[in-house]
């Protein structure tokens, strides 16, 4: 639950997989892929910095490493890698000679798995091995050069006091008085803070910038170095309530003094949108992202705003686009702003006068650009298509041309065809998607619903392994974007507004109806999937359906009310439910699947993680009780210190072969 019939004429084949490929698409071919992130053009233009993660199958590990790419695309070096260490956040220094990033290389066995030890290491790009900058006490979570190369800015999180008693070497106990005081992956939260500090390059000394009890993050530097933005929610002590982040600007020095910059009743710059504020070159104005209010939580669209750096009223640049904005960057002369826009499963690069006026399209069509680079005229994008994992592209007018080629395995393999879909929903509602067919090409396949989590997100055109892998045995894959979805407005979004399971599940099905319409699926052969909420969009799905022989439903969901109080989304519920107490009835109407359990007919595979506290593992058990009392063919299981996306490559392989082998049994009879 990451909070995170009528056709509208012939689909459109946005890819096609190669004609004469060897192969298709196999189990162990997710360890030949490589997850490519983050790019960074260098300050002279002429090379791309960015990070590469692959998983090591005999390691059981996930191991990410730096690598450059120059800009004309014949040379591509690895900056970094040493095997069982990993390396990420690649930065170039303003000169263009040093690149930073972090790592924990160096620290003991027993610290390994303890993201406390990432540090800052810096690399000679003349030539030589990478040194340890930085060797603080807490983790580096973020780090920022400043304009003359001396300093670095960094989000620095507080060192974890010792779990264990000195004297008994036994666990002391956990002392809980925090709102919201567990969170996924990091586990119960304390007192623990990230904090902004300017680290000296030359004497190699950290200093804290702002004072105060509260998190700190995205720092980015005025062009004269002498302040410094970030992104914090100290409007209030008690700031576990709620979401309202503000951007803030101090005086890069010691115990300098905060100025908000913000003070919209929503979020400003949510760390989750992973956007920096970014100072305008003269340094008198700072874009950042303002979001909806607090009401909307995650389904409010947030757009590219301007503030005054000296303070004064707010200027948003996108209003009347009704779309998600990230990423802004200046253009040199301060006239306008380049972004990244989210539009029906696409994501484009766009510009717009920092004055306001029209938005512009720059680059990008029918596939997605995840994040963009600029120096020295020179700009680098991450994009994305249905047949190739994300790689690094240089912008080049409205032509892109690629630069790292880091899944050259996949002209080995046939893959899937992708074919973009509009229908329309019985009460009226439009709504996209796509479907991905067998490498064999489009027919009459038995046909596997996967729903996306979320629920506000969406599937975009971009790569996805297990659909592809889906398709390789033989299915046509339906991947809807019901209302819910991000990526189509405010109002899209916000449609299953304290009404889970209803207009979703209705867009779901009728993605169903809509590809045995076109010819594609199957009616006889049908199975849904989902992970997170999409895992509780398949039990709301087989809890007022029964079409669907099989079910596999992942890391979900049903008696809303056992939520409470033992995830991480105290803050949403409250928000969009109100508490139990109050409006239970609310409450009981979206628990359904658990509350009328006997309306399932389907066999059902339930998985979930045993440190899972986004959906803790005791709300699929609760499925998997109720239907196992009930007599129908399901299973359970469970993946032992695993949190609620699973990395463990084993694993990640364990749960799509058992996926695939439930399908096949049930549709195929194997």
């Amino acid at each position: 639950m990451i909070r995170r019939q009528i056709l509208l004429g012939l689909a459109f084949v946005c890819a096609a997989a190669p004609a004469l490929a060897a192969r298709p698409l196999a189990l162990d071919d997710m360890f030949k892929e490589r997850d490519v992130s983050d790019p960074q053009v260098s300050p002279d233009g002429n090379w791309v910095a960015y990070e590469v993660s692959q998983m090591d199958a005999k390691a059981d590990e996930t191991y990410s490493h730096v690598w450059m790419t120059s800009w004309d695309g014949k040379r591509t070096l690895a900056m970094t890698g040493r095997g069982q260490e990993s390396e990420s956040a690649p930065r170039f220094s303003p000169d263009g000679r040093w690149l930073a990033f972090l790592s924990d290389r160096g620290e003991g066995e027993d610290e390994k798995d303890d993201a406390a030890t990432d540090q800052v290491w810096l690399m000679d790009r003349a030539g030589g091995e990478a040194t340890k900058l930085t060797s603080l006490k807490g983790a580096v979570d973020d780090l920022v050069w400043s304009p003359d190369g001396r300093k670095l800015a960094l989000i620095v999180e507080d060192a974890k006091p010792d779990a264990k008693d000195k004297d008994s070497g036994n666990p002391k106990p956990i002392v809980i008085d925090r709102f919201y005081f567990k969170e996924d992956v990091t586990g119960y939260q304390g007192k623990e803070r990230k904090h902004l500090y300017i680290f000296d390059i030359a004497s190699r000394k950290a200093v804290r910038v702002v004072a105060g009890d509260f998190n700190e993050y995205q720092p980015a530097w005025s062009p004269d170095g002498k302040w410094i933005a970030f992104v914090s929610k100290r409007a209030r002590a008690d700031f576990d309530r709620d979401d309202n982040f503000d951007v803030y600007v101090a005086a890069a020095q010691e115990n300098a003094k905060p100025r908000a910059l913000t003070t919209f009743a929503g979020p400003d710059n949510h760390p989750d949108w992973t956007s920096y504020p970014a100072f305008s070159p003269d340094g008198k104005y700072v874009a950042y992202l303002q979001g909806g209010p607090l009401k909307l939580i995650e389904y409010a669209v947030h757009h590219l705003a301007v503030v005054p750096t000296a303070g004064g009223a707010p200027r948003v640049l996108t209003a009347a686009l009704d779309r998600n904005v990230m990423n802004p960057v200046w253009s040199a002369d301060a006239k306008s702003l380049e972004f990244i826009v989210e539009d029906d499963r696409a994501q484009y690069l766009a510009r717009v006068p920092s004055g306001g006026g029209a938005v512009e399209r720059v680059a990008g069509g029918r596939n997605v650009i995840f994040a963009h680079s600029v120096s020295h005229g020179h700009e680098a994008v991450l994009l994305g298509t249905p047949l190739a994992p994300s790689e690094i592209y240089a912008v080049e007018g409205a032509a892109l041309r690629q630069l790292s080629r880091q899944n050259d395995w996949l002209k080995d393999v046939r893959l899937g065809r992708v074919i973009e879909t509009a229908f329309h929903n019985k009460d009226g509602a439009e709504v996209h998607g796509t479907v991905t067919t067998p490498p064999s090409g489009p027919g009459r396949h038995p046909a596997v619903l996967s729903v996306h989590g979320g629920p506000v997100s969406q599937w975009d055109l971009s790569w996805d392994f297990d659909v592809q892998y889906f398709a390789a045995q033989g299915y046509d894959v339906i991947t809807p974007n019901p209302r819910g979805s991000s990526g189509r407005g405010e109002a899209y979004s916000s449609a299953i507004y304290a009404d889970w399971g209803n207009r979703d599940a209705k867009d779901d099905l009728a993605s169903v109806d809509d590809a045995v319409a076109r010819g594609l699926a199957d009616p006889a052969r049908l199975c849904v999937e989902g992970w997170s909420y999409g895992g509780m969009s398949t039990n709301y799905i087989i809890a007022q359906d029964t079409r669907f022989k099989c079910a596999m439903s992942g890391a979900s969901i049903s008696n809303i009310l056992a939520g409470y109080g033992t995830d991480e989304y105290v803050r949403d519920y409250e928000a969009e439910l109100g508490v139990p107490w109050k409006n239970t009835s609310t409450w009981m109407k979206i628990s359904f699947p658990y509350l009328h359990a006997d309306r399932i007919k389907t066999p059902v595979l339930f998985m979930g993680g045993t440190k899972d506290f986004n959906v803790p593992l005791l709300n699929v058990e609760q499925m998997y009780q109720s239907v196992k009392s009930l007599g129908l063919e399901t299973q359970l299981i469970v993946y032992p210190g695993q949190y609620h996306g699973l990395t463990q490559p084993s694993d990640l392989k364990d749960r799509l072969k058992r996926d695939v082998d439930w399908i096949a049994k049930h549709l195929k009879g194997k």
